[in-house]
């Protein structure tokens, strides 16, 4: 058990009054958003982006998806580094991002590859299929995050399992030798993050077929893994405003594609 005991089609945008276009420099996360906002929206989405996926289940559904989300721009490795400064902007201070696992607020100036910086981290291990990073998985912000560089680090390529020792630099982030638990009030995103890799790369456009497997010690395999702890996560830890304004900033302004587990968390039942 976890520790926590327990959009449209683009077209469409202008006309969702609903819907908040973030434009220019990024800005903050709506002060917490009324609940009409998201409904309305999810609404919006049923209509246009996702009808083909609607009333399906499992391998159907799953297909579905990929067709839809597989519709996207994609970026290059460097221009990673300002998408996530939009995309990860701590919404108290629109001149830091908040870090994926140690949740810290940081400069967005101070990224790099040293000590006290943040990086970009691979939620999907980037061994895991070997895509390194080439455009495509690689470049993919929809599980690309930032991220101390020694937390990064101590993460490496650990498939996703309950369990380990707490990490000093990150409290609240659990390791051992083959696998990462991260801090609770992120459990369901990178749940949500893997699973969109597992749906958006099938296969079919050079790069490997990702899937999440019951195991950890998956190495090069493309494979990741606890799916059972992975539901359990997305389960515990819904889609929260923060996570909901990402994945619109990602459509509005870099890949015009969306995680559909976040708008839909019940896809991921419905598929796995």
């Amino acid at each position: 058990m976890s520790r926590r005991h327990s959009f449209y089609a683009r077209p469409l945008l202008a006309a969702v009054a609903t819907v908040t276009v973030l434009t220019g420099t990024a800005a903050a996360a709506p002060a917490d958003s009324s609940p009409g906002r998201y409904t309305a929206t999810a609404a919006a989405l049923d209509d246009t982006y996702y009808q083909d996926a609607l009333g399906k289940t499992g391998a159907e559904l799953k297909a579905a998806l990929h067709t839809i989300i597989s519709d996207q721009t994609k970026l290059s490795y460097s221009q990673v580094w300002d998408a996530l400064k939009a995309t990860d902007e701590d919404p108290a201070n629109s001149s830091n991002v908040v870090l994926l696992y140690t949740g810290r607020s940081q400069s967005k100036n101070d990224n790099g590859g040293g000590s006290g910086q943040w990086n970009r981290e691979h939620v999907w291990a980037k061994s895991h299929g070997d895509f390194g990073t080439s455009t495509g998985p690689g470049t993919d912000i929809h599980h690309l995050r930032p991220e101390d560089v020694q937390v990064n680090s101590t993460r490496g390529n650990k498939d996703f399992d309950n369990g380990g020792s707490e990490l000093g630099d990150a409290p609240g982030n659990f390791t051992d030798g083959d696998s990462f638990e991260p801090r609770d009030e992120v459990k369901g995103d990178v749940a949500r993050m893997i699973l969109y890799m597992a749906v958006r790369y099938e296969g079919n456009d050079s790069f490997a077929d990702l899937e999440p497997n019951d195991q950890v010690n998956n190495g090069s395999a493309p494979k990741m893994g606890k799916l059972s702890v992975l539901k359990e996560w997305s389960q515990e830890d819904p889609p929260d405003t923060f996570e909901k304004r990402r994945n619109d900033v990602i459509f509005e302004q870099f890949q015009h594609n969306r995680n559909p587990f976040i708008d839909h968390p019940e896809w991921v039942g419905a598929i796995w």
